[in-house]
């Protein structure tokens, strides 16, 4: 921690503003190549973050027999295990980043195992019964969420890395939701369509998880190239400059960032730290920058909320609905608009701050997501209006946070040094991750509670009111309140613009 005094203008509560000197006189240029390729990466994140949080609870309660609350521990356990490695592998790719100049190494490994993984997850052989499942689910499921994290953290890291621009940040986030809502749209329409297609659950599951699987590696395959590029950027100008190899690795950091390299110390820390370091640095993270604190207790709240309604999307189409395929409505309905919605959200964050934009969608999706509990007594196809409003929101929702990450990242380098935005990183997908897991808990939960019944593929069963009442409030009443709580934190959020760029940069 910096033991400097207080930067004169700097206001009372908030941090003090990014000098320019610090920041670099040439930022790199953000080419549309670059943006393109960072973007493309959502096409994998978001399918995972869709697909498994839409169909892998229902999977396992109404294809594989395994009780509600048994399922909920299944998906539970693999995120929980995300929070353990995700710091980890933070570290990892900061260290790649030192030694190598680029982060692409995890990134290439996560997309290449994921595909595979993904498909075994979907592959339970019925002989195995329910517990077998479970077993089987869980172990499958725990291997593909590391290697999700393999690319995820580096990938998430990257954008501050990219552009020192706040403008130019929206930017790049904003057409990285673009996909992301487009990817989402594509799996959670189209995840269940497949899944039809065979006349029966076992080979339908299987099919999904082998044509899904390999478009989300794909997606990141492609994203990795935002990251390779830099590194050889970084080693042709190390090279030219016949620098050594100690020179080389301040020309990556510098190279990279467009900013003033940290201190060489950096690097060591990285280098030299083991689990027990790393765990320390991540609650370091947290401790020293009071903006990251914030959004991230913000992000997570929202990624409980949306993880729950998700969850539930299947449920509510099936047993309140009617129909299993008006699951596939319903992601049109939300997605459709945030796709038309996601740049308007980039001009709002360009008009009145990010932070107050980020509070507008918020509270609209809470108001839209409050109004389906008139599902309890008129299901009917009104909902599809109500989600759609919630999509548009939902744009936001996804799009300013993730431009916000990589001020905090920026303005934390000032005062703390460079190399760090891996350990950044990982903390926020450990969060992230947690937060949507949880929200497929909380439904299991309630599901529970509420006498849902479990069956096979091959059984037909009736659930009780009480179960689709949990249903309902789990879609509705639950998120609303989890949003309004977020607000609260997305209150204490502290930096501006001003603390970012000068006002003439």
């Amino acid at each position: 921690m910096s033991t400097d005094a207080p930067d004169a203008g700097a206001t009372p509560g908030r941090p003090a503003p990014v000098p320019p000197t610090a920041l670099g006189d040439a930022p790199p240029t953000l080419t549309r190549g670059t943006i393109a390729r960072y973007a493309m990466g959502s096409l994998g994140t978001g399918g995972f973050a869709t697909l498994p949080g839409l169909v892998l609870t229902y999977y396992l309660t109404d294809s594989l027999g395994v009780t509600a609350i048994l399922a909920g521990v299944i998906v539970t356990a693999a995120k929980v295990w995300d929070v353990v490695i995700d710091p980890v592998i933070g570290s990892l790719t900061d260290r790649d980043l030192a030694r190598r100049g680029t982060r692409r190494r995890l990134m290439l490994l996560g997309s290449l195992s994921l595909p595979v993984l993904f498909a075994v997850t979907f592959a339970v052989p019925p002989a195995l019964g329910p517990v077998g499942g479970a077993i089987w689910v869980l172990i499958a499921f725990l291997l593909t969420a590391t290697a999700f994290s393999l690319f995820q953290v580096p990938y998430i890291a990257l954008p501050a890395e990219l552009t020192d621009s706040y403008d130019a940040r929206t930017r790049l986030l904003t057409w990285r939701v673009v996909v992301l809502t487009f990817s989402i749209l594509l799996f959670g329409a189209g995840g269940p369509i497949l899944r039809g297609l065979t006349g029966n659950p076992t080979t339908g599951y299987l099919l999904m998880g082998v044509v899904s699987g390999v478009v989300i590696g794909v997606g990141m395959l492609i994203a990795t190239g935002a990251a390779a590029r830099s590194g050889r950027r970084t080693r042709d100008a190390a090279a030219d400059a016949g620098a050594t190899v100690a020179d080389e690795a301040e020309l990556v950091q510098e190279s990279l960032s467009g900013r003033i390299a940290h201190d060489v110390d950096t690097a060591g820390d990285v280098e030299e730290g083991g689990i027990g370091a790393t765990f320390r640095a991540a609650g370091a993270t947290l401790r020293r920058s009071q903006p990251f604190r914030a959004l991230l207790a913000t992000f997570v709240m929202q990624a409980l909320a949306t993880g729950l309604m998700l969850a539930g999307a299947q449920y509510l189409a099936t047993w309140v609905m009617r129909s299993e395929d008006a699951v596939t409505l319903l992601f049109v309905a939300l997605i459709a608009p945030a796709l038309i919605a996601a740049p308007a959200w980039g001009w709002a964050a360009r008009r009145f701050g990010k932070e107050r934009a980020f509070g507008i969608a918020s509270v609209v999706f809470a108001v839209a997501a409050l109004s389906t509990i008139g599902a309890l007594w008129s299901p009917g196809t009104w909902i599809y209006g109500a989600v759609a409003v919630a999509g548009i929101a939902y744009a936001g929702m996804q799009s300013l946070p993730m431009a916000m990450l990589p001020d905090v990242i920026a303005a934390d380098a000032v005062t703390n040094g460079r190399g760090r935005a891996g350990a950044f990183g990982g903390v926020w997908t450990a969060g992230e991750t947690t937060g949507f897991a949880l929200g497929a808990t909380i439904l299991a939960i309630v599901l529970a509670i509420t006498g849902y019944v479990s069956s096979t593929a091959a059984e037909t069963v009736t659930q009780p009111p009480a179960a689709l009442t949990g249903i309902v409030l789990s879609f509705s009443l639950v998120p609303s309140i989890l949003i309004g709580l977020s607000l609260l934190t997305l209150a204490r959020y502290r930096l501006r613009r001003d603390d970012i760029e000068s006002p003439d940069r």
